[in-house]
C-alpha cells in the first residue's frame, strides 16, 4: 500500500498509484479530499497538459501547492487524468 503523510495524516493511500517521472500518482477515489483546497495554480507540461493544484491544510497548518493533478490530460497521459501526486515535504511510502 502507497501512502502520502503530511503532518502525521495520511493525505492517501492505494495499491494502484502510477509512477510518472518519480512521482506515485494515486486514483482519485483514493485521496482523503478534505484535507485538499484548490489552488489557482495552473503549469503546463508539453506532453501531460495543464496541470492544477491544490493546498494542503492539516491542523491549521497549510502546505502550498503541494499536491497537483490534470483533469484535460493530453492524450498520452489519459492513464492518469484526474489522478493526484504530491511534493513540497510530503512523505510517499511505497
Amino acid at each position: 500500500m502507497t501512502k502520502a503523510i503530511w503532518n502525521d495524516t495520511v493525505l492517501a493511500q492505494s495499491n494502484d498509484t502510477i509512477v510518472i517521472d518519480g512521482n506515485h500518482y494515486f486514483p482519485p477515489d483514493s485521496v482523503n479530499k478534505q484535507y485538499l483546497k484548490e489552488s489557482n495554480t495552473h503549469t503546463s507540461c508539453p506532453w501531460k497538459g495543464t496541470a492544477n493544484y491544490y493546498d494542503i491544510e492539516v491542523n491549521e497548518q497549510i502546505n502550498r501547492d503541494a499536491a497537483w493533478f490534470y483533469p484535460n490530460a493530453k492524450e498520452k497521459a489519459k492513464h492518469f487524468e484526474n489522478y493526484v501526486a504530491f511534493w513540497r515535504g510530503v512523505k510517499v511510502e511505497a
